[in-house]
């Protein structure tokens, strides 16, 4: 489990930096690569750490 946030995490953040990249020298496909980014970041990194951390979570 902790190795697939750390993997989700590093596809999202390297699509959207890329993707970044892209826009700012203005080459094809860096709408693709941000939106990419955004939704591995949303939908695959967040939840995966918001389960991680409440599986995680100490009960008192």
């Amino acid at each position: 489990m902790k190795n697939a946030v750390y993997v989700l995490g590093f596809l999202a953040f390297f699509t959207l930096s890329t993707g970044i990249m892209f826009e700012f020298f203005h080459w094809p496909f860096a709408a693709i690569l941000m939106m990419l980014g955004f939704v591995l970041f949303n939908f695959g990194f967040l939840p995966t750490l918001f389960y991680k951390l409440y599986k995680t979570q100490k009960v008192v």
